[in-house]
């Protein structure tokens, strides 16, 4: 975490929620590799992340993903075929074998890419720490749709004013709009807020548009170089805001 990064008078706190205070575990990107690693490709660890970094681009509202979207609508197994496609790309392998390859990785990864759903234990000590310190919680999510029930299936709701998912208002991260929303939904100013997410692209530029002050959650270093305060663990963020 960036010692230097401390940031005062906050009075709210939003969270991101998949990749950030849910995890899959294992990753689809672990499972994709292993796969392929097992099939007899090499992929060196610079493709690995530089196809994560990717990953979380394409999901962070991309053209790209705009473009899908158009693209196959319903078609959900298209849609994820061609994902596969373009991960695949990005992992350095040629785009004439990716084309003949996704169709068989793409329907591996759909048999048996069963993650478990995990909320880490630090955060929901942060989560009850933040409630009991009278600050104001919400989560901001790039879903499509309503998500409250999920929450309290996992006992997550109890914590949070409000949860807002991106298709609910038509406006998704890194659009500063879906923010601005939320700002109202807490009753908020952007400068007294701090937005939590794991990916760079959507959670950090989009919540800096906005005005808020953005934290990126990294505990696998994926964004070394990231220009805004950085936490490993959930533990490290009551010192941001002493």
């Amino acid at each position: 975490m960036e010692d230097n990064l401390t940031v005062k008078r906050i009075k709210a706190v939003f969270f991101d929620l998949d990749g950030t205070l849910l995890h899959y575990l294992p990753t689809s990107g672990e499972v994709m590799l292993q796969y392929l690693r097992g099939n007899g490709f090499c992929i060196p660890e610079e493709d690995r992340i530089r196809a994560e970094h990717w990953v979380h681009f394409y999901f962070a509202h991309s053209p790209e993903i705009q473009e899908d979207d158009k693209k196959f609508g319903e078609d959900t197994k298209g849609f994820w075929g061609n994902f596969t496609r373009r991960r695949l790309i990005a992992l350095g392998i040629p785009c004439d074998q990716a084309d003949g390859l996704a169709p068989q990785v793409a329907d591996y990864m759909s048999e048996t890419y069963k993650p478990q759903i995990q909320v880490p234990e630090d955060a929901r000590l942060l989560l009850e720490l933040l409630k009991e310190s009278g600050y104001v919680l919400g989560m901001v999510s790039n879903r499509e749709n309503d998500y409250r029930e999920e929450m309290q299936k996992l006992n997550l709701d109890c914590y949070f004013r409000f949860f807002l998912a991106g298709g609910e208002v038509n406006s998704f991260k890194p659009d500063a709009r879906i923010f601005e929303h939320a700002l109202g939904l807490a009753g908020m100013s952007a400068q007294e807020t701090m937005y939590i997410g794991d990916n760079y692209f959507a959670d950090i530029v989009g919540s800096r548009r906005a005005g808020l002050t953005p934290v990126l959650y990294d505990p696998i270093r994926l964004f070394p170089e990231a220009d805004c305060a950085v936490l490993r663990s959930f533990a490290e963020l009551p010192e941001l805001l002493d």
